[in-house]
């Protein structure tokens, strides 16, 4: 596409980026198929190819920040379906965040956006506010809209009552860093308690990253570039004064925006590299969780669990796991592991390759509608993707449904039993993770 960008605005690192992205484009709509915005709505304006003449509009110079042009901006997930799709291969990332980015500063929104735009970027950023949130939010689940829509997702919650120490490794293999993130934290500790335990048989000791809190990738998503910095800084910083193998965060989304730190950086010379260094290190659950080999003897583990009232020891063998037991499941792909993290396919051998029937269904590639605070703030579009995704799971009756993402994790549950995939291979590998009663109810039926 032609365009009228100035040589000032190519002098920023990421608006040339996002330029570069306008310059690709040649508007052949192979994009629109995979949008699912533009799925629901037929309106090009919600799908990728009108985005991009709305967001290039705005950007260059003249263009004027209109409501309808934030409105349709701010129907966008950000699941990059389009860039998976696109052969001319336009990274719409780069534009989009850029838009988000020159709405944040350009356009004054109402006062009840305002405020529930910093609450996101400044509550759920922080495990301890979210949990005194969780406290509070059947109390507002009658509030209207997207008030209610935050509230109804902090009631649906359980924190987990599982308290565990991370099990001990003799010799390990590596040495990895974890950040505890945010909403995950508060929301789903057991999630990385089964993480731990899952690597730790594999040689992997996980060790927590200390000083570093949120990723960052709420306020990025907001357009809030400042704060998305400051929250990667101290990411970076804790990294570094440490001695570490590497850095692991077990959401997909937030393992994504680690991987991408290098372009928050981009022209600075203080952090630049030092942001690059970080994303090198950076590693995704799928690409340490190699499947065990069913003779392989798994590592002294010294971990004592509090579950029930029990007391449990990790066991000796990968043989004398549980296996997949015919469990019939559903992977749920996050959006943010197929397009961001490229690593599509990976979670499906690895649940294969423990034993388990995985079940095909409809529209797997469509974002079920979390994407991050996506489910609060445009709860209404949300509601229908996460409707339509359910309904294509029922009608492939799994036993449950499993993904890598905290987002899809709490968007699915409630329609269907879901668990992380790191909590199947735990309970698959003889760990002391409890299935839901429908799951445990499936598999003794066979």
């Amino acid at each position: 596409m032609r365009n009228n960008f100035t040589p000032e605005q190519l002098a920023d690192p990421q608006m040339a980026q996002a330029a570069g992205a306008v310059r690709t484009c040649v508007h052949c709509g192979i994009c629109t198929a995979s949008c699912p915005t533009y799925v629901l709505l037929g309106d090009e304006r919600d799908g990728p190819r009108g985005r991009i003449v709305q967001m290039q509009k705005m950007l260059e110079p003249g263009g004027t920040v209109s409501a309808q042009t934030v409105h349709h901006i701010d129907r966008c997930l950000s699941c990059l379906n389009c860039r998976s799709a696109c052969p001319s291969a336009v990274d719409y990332q780069r534009l989009v965040d850029m838009a988000r980015i020159h709405v944040e500063k350009h356009y004054r929104r109402p006062l009840i956006d305002r405020l529930l735009r910093w609450a996101i970027a400044n509550v759920m950023t922080r495990p301890k506010l979210v949990a005194l949130g969780l406290l509070a939010a059947p109390f507002g689940t009658w509030l209207p809209g997207r008030l209610g829509a935050m509230a109804r997702a902090g009631a649906a919650a359980r924190p987990s009552r599982i308290a565990s120490v991370s099990p001990v490794i003799d010799k390990p293999v590596q040495r990895i860093a974890l950040m505890g993130g945010c909403v995950q934290a508060a929301m789903a500790p057991q999630i990385d308690e089964a993480v731990a335990r899952v690597l730790a048989r594999r040689g992997i000791e996980l060790m927590p990253l200390e000083g570093a809190g949120c990723c960052g990738a709420l306020p990025h998503h907001l357009g809030r570039d400042e704060d998305a910095r400051q929250w990667a800084k101290r990411a970076i910083q804790a990294y570094e004064a440490g001695r570490y193998d590497g850095v692991l965060i077990s959401a997909t989304g937030c393992s994504a925006h680690l991987k991408d730190y290098a372009h928050l950086f981009l022209g600075d010379v203080a952090w630049e590299m030092r942001a690059r260094a970080f994303a090198a290190a950076s590693v995704d659950f799928l690409e340490i969780a190699s499947p065990l080999k069913q003779t392989q003897t798994v590592l002294p583990l010294a971990r004592v669990s509090a579950l029930e009232g029990e007391m449990l020891v990790a066991g000796p063998r990968a043989s004398e796991g549980r296996g997949g037991e015919h469990l019939r499941v559903a992977y749920h792909p996050a959006c943010s592991m197929t397009n961001s993290l490229r690593l599509g396919g990976l979670g499906e051998k690895l649940l294969a390759a423990s034993g388990f029937t995985l079940v095909p269904f409809a529209e797997s590639h469509l974002c079920c509608g979390s994407a991050g605070s996506y489910s609060i703030l445009q709860p209404e579009l949300s509601g229908q993707l996460r409707d339509r995704k359910l309904a294509h799971l029922a009608a492939a009756e799994p036993d449950l449904v499993v993904a890598g993402n905290i987002g899809c994790l709490q968007q699915l549950g409630g329609g269907v039993p879901v668990l992380h995939l790191a909590q199947l291979l735990d309970w698959a590998e003889g760990g002391p993770i409890t299935l839901p009663a429908a799951v445990e109810m499936a598999r003794k039926s066979r």
